[in-house]
């Protein structure tokens, strides 16, 4: 559910190890990598630089067993960088503990909509 620019519903940060967590931000850039077939493609998408797109996608590889994400080198076929199996998983899986959590904490939500200065009786 989107308002304007602000997403409504719970923001899931799923912390897995010290220092490593993913949230909504690496869940989107990487499904824009698997849709775009270019990190800096997907940065743009998501008014993001090609720096920090980068420097997420070499995070997330060095925290995983495998890499996510799998570049080739620019040249006269251009490059690119695609999605690996592990990289697919791992945004499969975010995005199902995502739904989960709207499904379980949605009454809770409701209440705390209930609650807000607009709804007063």
């Amino acid at each position: 559910m989107k308002a304007g620019n602000k997403t409504l519903g719970p923001r899931l940060r799923v912390v897995l190890d010290e220092n490593v967590a993913i949230g909504p931000g690496q869940a989107d850039l990487l499904e824009a990598i698997g849709e775009t077939g270019s990190i800096s493609k997907a940065g743009r998408q998501m008014n993001m630089s090609y720096r920090r797109a980068w420097l997420l996608v070499q995070k997330m590889n060095a925290h995983f067993s495998a890499p996510l994400v799998e570049t080739a080198k620019g040249g006269s076929s251009g490059g690119g960088a695609r999605l690996t199996k592990l990289g697919q998983e791992v945004a499969a899986c975010y995005r199902q503990m995502e739904a989960r959590a709207v499904e379980v904490l949605a009454p809770e939500i409701e209440r705390l909509r209930g609650l807000l200065a607009g709804n007063r009786d």
